[in-house]
């Protein structure tokens, strides 16, 4: 009898363990989106006044605003308010249930003055490292928000390094007055000795093999802080906010569950170093909507921890939602990279508008990352005066592509292993375009090409066309191409099982240049090549046979 009821026993088991297993594996799509659950907290409201903060811009709120937080959290959570007013303030660190809501014009203004800073153990660009103490962060939370309309401003300018040929001279001028060091070439401006010893220092920042945050003390301007840093936080809202003028990245979520965005605005200047707008990185479950970014590096990006470290760390974004967003002047409007190590997927991007960006969609990542980037779907994206790629696929982020020049049927070959990264199953659909140097570059690795990537019903007005380099499985479908420099119009070097349906064009000189012996299976359909003055030419072993025409 005990056997049987063992026997029984095991078998709930295994079936609650498949269960499990299946509720794991969600088969996200369009019509079943992720589900992001959002904080609630009590009505109690806790003015910072209270705890004697002042308005005046000289008054330093830091233990004010810091007393009402806690003393908010341990009554059980609720609102710690912001009134309207200049309300000067060194770091302020969150509590679980806690809503920081920052009034309609209330300024929340860090300070400049870099010893209210601790240095602290955090994480950068996906490693451990030393990193100045952040301006609002919160670790091991759960139930938190900041909501308002009011301003956040990091005083970054102080943190930041910058080169003379992004400024004006007149801004230079200023700048050098005001202090701080002049490279050697007088090129370039550093906020302190201090920031120097770091920029000379090799490793400096790095915890371990003895070394400790005391034996970076040297360095401590050198570690900029992200303004808003949350890590291992459990139902987090960002709503309605203005974060500006960050010391590096913006905003920074790490390894987080169940997080909102709404109606945020991030204002960094141009020019700002590390300017990201918002990084999340090994989060699950986010949504990002109706928010707008003016950043100095990435608007919108997706992480998940560097090399070695980030597949150790095995944590991969996944269940996102990104959706009417505004992004203007920054490296890419909507980012995937390069520190994905731990991997991404399940990502929904829809009605999206980038203006300015470097890049529009990029996705980037480089041999050592390792990381499996799939599931991507992305669609009604509109775009205006990109001034790179407005699609950008790259494997070789940081390192050097075979060019022209090199010999494109004998590379290295390169071993595959767990260092290797991988882009696999993006679906993109309508995407329009008017003003970029090229529509579309797809650029894998020859031990790694990226594969099944799917575009439909696109147009692109731009300089140039599109490159396929190193890529199987890529369809392209009503898709017009608008561009001034047509020789080629398209370019494919070893790629295989390449599929163009219905593609239009203006006036072209030559359609496609296909290069390399590994071209293959190129297929044209529903085409008129005849509208180019030559329809292809191949070069570099590639065959005739490769480019297979059907109307």
């Amino acid at each position: 009898m005990s056997v049987i009821k063992t026997t029984v026993r095991v078998v709930v088991l295994l079936l609650a363990g498949c269960v499990t297993s299946q509720a794991q594996v969600q088969q996200y799509s369009w019509q079943h989106l992720p589900r992001v659950s959002k904080p609630v907290f009590k009505k109690d409201t806790i003015s910072i006044l209270k705890y004697g903060a002042k308005p005046d811009g000289i008054t330093l709120n830091t233990v004010s605003i810091n007393k009402a937080i806690a003393a908010c959290s341990f009554k059980g959570g609720g609102v710690v308010l912001v009134p309207q007013g200049l309300w000067l303030t060194g770091p302020l660190v969150m509590k679980s249930n806690v809503n920081l809501h920052v009034s309609r014009a209330a300024l929340l203004q860090f300070t400049d003055d870099k010893t209210q800073y601790r240095l602290v153990e955090g994480n950068y660009e996906g490693h451990a490292a030393v990193r100045n103490e952040s301006p609002i962060s919160g670790t091991d939370l759960t139930n938190i928000a900041i909501t308002g309309e009011g301003i956040i401003d990091g005083h970054g300018e102080v943190w930041r390094a910058i080169g003379k040929d992004r400024l004006t001279e007149a801004e230079w001028n200023k700048l050098v007055a005001s202090g701080g060091v002049v490279s050697e070439n007088g090129k370039a401006w550093y906020p302190s000795q201090s920031y120097v010893n770091g920029l000379k220092t090799p490793g400096a920042g790095v915890i371990g093999n003895g070394k400790t945050i005391k034996d970076n003390e040297a360095f401590k301007d050198f570690f900029r802080p992200n303004m808003l840093v949350l890590t291992n936080c459990k139902k987090v809202l960002l709503q309605g906010v203005t974060l500006q003028n960050s010391p590096a990245w913006d905003i920074h979520t790490l390894l987080c569950k169940d997080l909102t965005v709404q109606n945020v605005k991030v204002r960094n200047l141009w020019n700002a170093q590390n300017g990201d707008g918002i990084d999340v990185e090994s989060c699950r479950n986010v949504l990002i909507e109706g928010s707008t970014f003016d950043a100095g590096d990435d608007g919108i990006c997706i992480k998940s921890g560097r090399d070695e470290e980030g597949r150790k760390r095995g944590k991969p974004t996944e269940n996102v939602i990104v959706r009417d967003n505004v992004v203007y002047r920054s490296h890419g409007g909507f980012v995937i990279g390069s520190e994905m190590s731990g991997g991404a997927r399940n990502i929904f991007v829809s009605n999206c508008t980038f203006i300015g960006s470097d890049i529009g969609l990029r996705f980037k990542t480089t041999r050592g990352r390792g990381g499996v980037v799939e599931n991507i779907f992305i669609k009604d994206i509109a775009m205006k005066d990109i001034v790179h790629e407005a699609i950008l696929f790259d494997m070789y982020y940081g390192g050097k592509s075979p060019g022209e020049s090199d010999d494109v049927n004998d590379q290295t070959v390169v071993p595959v292993t767990e260092a290797t990264p991988s882009f696999r199953k993006f679906y993109v659909n309508n995407v329009a375009c008017n003003g970029a140097e090229k529509a579309l570059m797809i650029r894998g690795l020859p031990e790694m090409g990226i594969k099944d990537i799917h575009i439909e019903n696109s147009t692109f007005k731009t300089t140039k066309g599109a490159d396929v380099i190193e890529a199987q499985n890529i369809s392209l479908k009503n898709i017009h191409f608008e561009g001034k420099e047509t020789n080629p119009l398209i370019n494919v070097q070893n790629s295989s099982n390449i599929s163009f349906d219905h593609i239009t064009y203006s006036d072209t000189q030559l359609l496609f240049r296909i290069s390399g012996k590994k071209s293959q299976q190129i297929k044209l359909l529903n085409t008129d090549a005849s509208k180019a003055k030559s329809k292809a030419a191949f070069i570099s072993g590639a065959a005739e046979s490769a480019l297979i025409s059907s109307k």
